[in-house]
């Protein structure tokens, strides 16, 4: 095997170990929000506010992955092929709306510098949950261009 197909094939692996890691941080986001939306009406409990905490952690460490990994590794140049640096430009936008998102509902609802409110939490996940599903079909968009031959 020459250099080029082993930097090929390293390249792919590479490729797809990072789009498995995007979808599984992905369903541990979904389910712990379907946990979270599923315990309505909401009432302060050490629960909640435990099962808030773990998905406001798992919702940033999501949205940083897909942010400065996915993106980062398109922008930094390790991404050559055209068709996925198209996809990646054209959802882009959409993509930071979504991240914003993300870090505003943490900034309310992380614990760790202040007092949990719960007044607006059904509207904000509502809110949430839309940006959420429009991210994951921008993802599933450039995942399907990425994995592409």
């Amino acid at each position: 095997m020459n250099t080029q197909q082993r930097s090929d094939g390293e390249r792919r692996t590479g490729t797809q170990g990072m789009i498995d890691k995007l979808l599984d941080e992905r369903q541990e986001v979904l389910v712990l929000f379907c946990q979270v939306a599923g315990l309505e009406p909401y009432s302060r409990t050490e629960s909640l506010e435990k099962l808030l905490q773990t998905f406001c952690q798992v919702l940033v460490d999501y949205t940083a992955f897909g942010h400065f990994e996915v993106f980062g590794h398109i922008s930094d140049g390790s991404e050559r092929r055209g068709r996925v640096i198209k996809v990646a430009e054209e959802i882009y936008p959409g993509f930071v709306e979504a991240t914003e998102a993300a870090v505003n509902f943490n900034d309310k609802y992380d614990l760790s510098d202040h007092e949990l409110k719960l007044d607006n939490l059904s509207k904000d996940l509502s809110s949430l949950g839309e940006e959420l599903a429009i991210r994951v079909e921008l993802e599933d968009r450039l995942v399907a261009t990425m994995l592409a031959r």
